[in-house]
């Protein structure tokens, strides 16, 4: 049943469904136009994406979810998928970051993931202001992503960097109007990214539910 809001038209926000896995759910989804797609290229990830990408639209972006993954394999998956962006799950130093940059091409960004619990420190941010396009929080958990839970949004309010940020963490469409909230706030909330909210099993996403998220963001 579709939630009964109102659409927010002063800002506007991305939307990124994650977690991506077999072809024909892959298009299914794409067909929706969402902003980004993310594939998992973490072995141990129920979510592991491997074998051939379908062709998608070009407006759609392509990012590749890493764990602690080495730079030759980083790079590796950008050419072979032509990804649009990398998302960093791991414990990546300012240093790996600076690097990664300077071999990826000027095009693809570079998405850097906090684990936000409720003693979170923001100030942690500030060394990769130059090297990371984005940052993306998500719940602080057992696994590095995918835990299906949200943090306490309310810490948001002691977001201090002007650096666009991606929302992370059990996000689906009962979550619309608390969505809407922050997008009317001064943080500099630029995407949410769904995942595990939006699924029949681990990778195979609800057309249905995916449908009734974008029709308020798009």
């Amino acid at each position: 049943m579709k939630l009964k809001t109102e659409k927010v038209l002063s800002k506007t926000i991305a939307v990124k469904i994650c977690g991506m896995k077999e072809a024909d759910n892959i298009l299914e989804i794409a067909s929706l136009k969402p902003a980004y797609l993310g594939f998992i290229f973490a072995r141990n990830s129920p979510r592991y994406f491997e074998g051939n990408m379908p062709k998608l639209p070009k407006s759609i972006q392509k990012v590749g979810v890493f764990v602690a993954e080495t730079m030759e394999t980083i790079l590796e998956m950008v050419d072979k998928y032509d990804l649009q962006a990398v998302q960093l799950h791991g414990n990546e130093s300012v240093f790996f970051c600076q690097e990664l940059k300077e071999q990826l091409p000027t095009s693809v960004s570079i998405i850097k993931v906090f684990a936000v619990g409720t003693d979170f420190d923001f100030e942690i941010l500030k060394p990769f202001e130059d090297c990371c396009d984005y940052y993306l929080l998500d719940t602080k958990g057992k696994f590095p992503g995918g835990n299906g839970t949200q943090f306490d949004w309310k810490i948001l309010e002691r977001y201090s960097s002007q650096k666009p940020f991606f929302l992370s963490g059990g996000i689906g469409v009962e979550d619309v109007s608390a969505v809407q909230k922050l997008m009317e706030s001064r943080l500099p909330l630029d995407a949410i990214d769904c995942n595990s909210k939006l699924e029949f099993r681990a990778g195979i996403k609800n057309k249905e539910q995916c449908k009734q998220l974008l029709e308020y963001f798009n």
